[in-house]
């Protein structure tokens, strides 16, 4: 899907008609998370599209009821979160062409009091930056520790950054020149478009600045596997498409996964199997774990012990989805969208 070829940006020095903000939220089955996202769209007074990838707990509904204009994905189209936040960015433009600037938020997310003001004014002062984000925080942290590692995750550092993730406000011209969001990545479409603007000279920043309240609902270890997964297979497919320099798109963490998830393990199996005695080289993980955990507990983590672990664990099922994205790229069938819940 081409944006720039149907929502031109206004000519120079031409005010854009309706300029303003515009909210664009994506969702599927989110019941009352749904509708506390909407209800504080709707205080914000710009207008908002949801797009739904087939609901059938009746949100469509629920958000015409709120006053959202509703674009119902065509789901004979594998679904992907880059192809939802397009149709409903282009859904904007074309009835209300002059908004200028998008927020983008996720339907289990809710805007914190004040984010737009903020973002706004900071966008007002930096012409030279495309897309704001700022802290995300998860609603329910203390509800399993999958919600904790979340909530950790989501506290990047403040400052330049070089992605942001899908609750964003972003200007709606560089977004149209550059395309819009890859319409085929199954993960990882943020990081792959602020890539590109920035390689246009735009520039990304987060704000110290609560932006959204968010509910993983993760209560399951197998959920936190699948978003690893979807992490390692979002990195092996970013790397594909930018790891060249000086980009190097994800190419470390691809590395990583690849040599904690499944190089080394087969070659300590390979080497334990020879000769039983070489056993005591799996101690490399433990050591590992130790390594880590010492680093996060000097930077201050909150539960560095718990989190190393985590990490640890996590290699394998980023190697997994780096491998299920290269199987599917060597046999030409593209894999299908990743989802913990």
């Amino acid at each position: 899907m081409t944006l720039s070829s149907t929502t031109p940006p206004p000519g120079p020095g031409a005010p854009p008609r309706d300029a303003g903000v515009g909210m664009v939220v994506i969702g599927r089955n989110e019941g009352a998370r749904l509708v506390r996202c909407l209800q504080a769209c709707v205080r914000e007074g710009g207008p908002v599209v949801y797009v739904d990838s087939g609901s059938t707990d009746g949100s469509p509904d629920a958000a015409r009821r709120l006053g959202a204009a509703v674009v119902a994905l065509d789901m004979a189209i594998p679904f992907t979160a880059a192809r939802a936040r397009n149709e409903g960015f282009a859904a904007l433009m074309r009835q209300h062409p002059g908004t200028a600037r998008v927020q983008f938020l996720d339907g289990d997310c809710e805007l914190a009091a004040g984010w737009l003001a903020a973002a706004n004014a900071f966008l007002d002062g930096h012409p030279e930056i495309a897309a704001v984000c700022g802290r995300r925080l998860e609603r329910f942290p203390e509800a399993s520790v999958y919600n904790r590692l979340c909530d950790i995750e989501w506290n990047t550092p403040v400052g330049e950054a070089l992605a942001c993730g899908g609750d964003v406000l972003i200007r709606s011209q560089p977004l149209a020149a550059a395309g819009g969001y890859r319409d085929d990545l199954i993960a990882g479409e943020e990081p792959e478009l602020c890539v590109r603007l920035r390689a246009a000279g735009w520039k990304i920043w987060r704000l110290g600045h609560d932006m959204t309240w968010h509910d993983a609902a993760m209560t399951r270890w197998m959920q936190w596997w699948r978003r690893n997964v979807r992490s390692g297979h979002a990195f092996a497919e970013g790397a594909a498409l930018h790891g060249a320099p000086p980009e190097r798109h994800f190419v470390a963490q691809t590395r990583r996964a690849i040599v904690w998830g499944g190089v080394l393990p087969l070659l300590l199996l390979v080497a334990t199997l020879a000769w039983w005695p070489l056993a005591w080289l799996w101690l490399v993980y433990p050591l590992q774990w130790l390594r880590v955990a010492l680093k996060l507990r000097r930077a201050g983590q909150p539960i560095p012990w718990t989190q190393s672990a985590f990490f640890l664990q996590g290699r394998f099922a980023e190697a997994a989805g780096a491998l299920r994205f290269w199987w599917g790229r060597t046999t030409e069938r593209r894999s299908a969208i990743i989802e913990y819940k």
